[in-house]
């Protein structure tokens, strides 16, 4: 694994992985902008695209906003079925692999972590991590958005835990 992120003071990437990848970034500027990437397979892709979308994508990310300096992602250790497992499995594979040829370090935050930091409560549901983001100012599309908002925030208030 690539070293633990400290805090930088420039671009830095918060994602949860899935189908619907979301994502947060806190830019150069400081701003923060957030929203989703669908990686669905279409009907004539093989079953490498969606990783290949998913590796174009951060390269577009990184070449537009950054250089990213850091990325937080959501570390998922239970899974509703065994195709979310190899998904987010085969996102993180593609992610840490990102990171590692470009030096950039990466760390997962666990879910009750992030869910704590947001809510107060370490299993709150989706309704209350999108509810949480729009209390803080944001307008999160769905729970993936709300969940990567949420792992930014815990970046950028804790450090990235250090503090």
């Amino acid at each position: 694994m690539a070293a633990t992120p400290t805090f930088p003071s420039s671009t830095i990437l918060a994602l949860d992985l899935g189908t619907t990848t979301g994502w947060a970034l806190r830019g150069q500027d400081g701003l923060i902008t957030s929203g989703t990437v669908s990686l669905r397979p279409g009907r004539y892709d093989g079953g490498g695209m969606r990783y290949l979308r998913f590796t174009n994508w951060l390269t577009e990310i990184d070449r537009l906003s950054g250089p990213v300096e850091a990325i937080w992602f959501e570390e998922v250790r239970r899974h509703a079925g065994t195709d979310a497992a190899h998904v987010y499995g085969g996102l993180m594979a593609t992610l840490t692999a990102w990171a590692e040829l470009r030096g950039v370090p990466y760390e997962g935050v666990p879910v009750g972590t992030i869910k704590r930091h947001a809510t107060g409560k370490g299993n709150a549901p989706k309704q209350a991590m999108i509810d949480a983001a729009r209390a803080r100012g944001f307008s999160p599309a769905d729970d993936n958005e709300a969940d990567a908002i949420a792992i930014l925030l815990w970046a950028i208030e804790t450090k990235g835990g250090l503090a």
